[in-house]
């Protein structure tokens, strides 16, 4: 029971990623259909960032009441009918209303499967978990081309993950009884079960708090300005051709999801603070090799070392949550470097695109180098305070 109950949590993982790239495998057609300019995309992304921010900040509530089993069959539920409803839509507006369950959906099963996981599971699961992230995300954009170049519209290609969700929710619904058989730490049961949903408030006078908060938010802003900005910065400042970008540019995804299979296995040797260490290291290489004067090789090697350092950075510090703050404020904690990570995500690559405008593309390692930094500062300053407060 207790593997087929981890199966069910891949594959649940591999459905949070599938529609994650939808949008933007779709939006070339989708904005000339609805008549609107192609930015236009960035207000549908927001609705969907401020919704996972909303739910993720409750998913201590929710988990509490009503289970991690049952909040994680509801949301997948949400999101399909959110898939669904973006293949039925005729307008923009229809776009963005479709948008708000889509974003409280993802969000909640987000923070609640990231807390069971770190819970009940070694580290290594949540590497592969997050590798099975990335291949959900690689295989939406196949499953809208193939729509696409088989004429039948983006719509389809919405309806086809909007299918695979509502299986997996029915997969989700009919394994309820296994949540609830999974008893592999009755401590952390019977915490989880005994404590009371923390407001937003005494979560961040928990000790180290504030600095783990910065250090996802750092995370996810180095991870999605890479994502989203490589391409125009080697086009614009290293003179490469937008083929050749575009191509280089995936590599930093190859990266991310390549090393978090690889980190699973070296998590049997190394801790979570030692996975960190290590990925931001790594990422340091990566940005040097950036900042390095070679017009291809250098920068096709800084890409695929920053997607490889960015590999363990992310499920290391969900996993270690409950070990510096208690399995009693695991769920609260995961939820709020959530919203940090998502807020990180939303803010950041914005802010260099105004940098890139006004100022200049090649501030672009730069811009990573100092994220990089303030990340490396705050997460040590969280251990220090959590090493502290566990002497006291």
């Amino acid at each position: 029971m207790l593997h087929l109950l981890l199966v069910i949590i891949y594959l649940a993982f591999i459905s949070l990623g599938l529609p994650d790239s939808l949008l933007g495998s779709a939006w070339p057609v989708m904005y000339q259909e609805f008549c609107v300019p192609v930015s236009y995309a960035g207000g549908i992304s927001m609705i969907i960032a401020v919704g996972t921010i909303i739910s993720s900040l409750q998913s201590d509530r929710l988990t509490k009441k009503f289970g991690t089993g049952k909040v994680t069959a509801v949301s997948v539920l949400l999101t399909a009918v959110a898939l669904f409803g973006f293949s039925i839509s005729h307008t923009y507006v229809a776009l963005c209303l479709w948008a708000i369950p889509y974003g409280l959906g993802a969000g909640s099963v987000d923070a609640s499967l990231n807390n069971y996981v770190a819970l009940h599971y070694a580290s290594r699961h949540m590497s592969w978990l997050h590798c099975m992230w990335g291949i959900g995300a690689s295989v939406g954009p196949y499953v809208m081309g193939y729509a696409l170049t088989h004429g039948k519209g983006w719509s389809i290609g919405y309806r086809y993950i909007a299918i695979i969700q509502t299986v997996l929710t029915v997969i989700l619904f009919l394994s309820l009884s296994l949540w609830h058989r999974q008893k592999t730490n009755s401590t952390k049961e019977s915490s989880e079960k005994s404590s009371k949903p923390l407001s937003l408030q005494q979560i961040i006078k928990i000790s180290g708090a504030k600095e783990i908060m910065v250090t996802f938010f750092c995370y996810c802003a180095l991870e999605q300005t890479t994502g989203l900005w490589a391409s125009s910065y080697l086009v614009l400042q290293r003179g490469l051709t937008v083929e050749t970008a575009a191509g280089f540019a995936s590599l930093f995804f190859v990266g991310i999801t390549a090393g978090r299979a690889v980190s699973g296995f070296l998590t049997i040797k190394f801790n979570d603070a030692q996975m960190i260490h290590l990925g931001q290291g790594i990422i340091m290489c990566g940005i040097v090799c950036l900042l390095l004067p070679f017009r291809s090789t250098g920068v096709l090697l800084g890409l695929v070392l920053v997607g490889i350092g960015c590999a363990p950075i992310y499920p290391s510090i969900i996993h270690s949550t409950p070990q510096h703050f208690g399995a009693d404020k695991s769920q609260a904690m995961i939820g709020v470097q959530m919203a940090s990570a998502y807020v990180g995500t939303c803010l950041m690559p914005p802010v260099f695109g105004f940098i890139a405008n006004h100022i200049n593309i090649s501030l672009f390692p730069a811009y990573l180098l100092a994220i990089l930094a303030l990340m490396v500062i705050m997460y040590e300053k969280m251990l220090l305070k959590v090493k502290i407060d566990k002497k006291q």
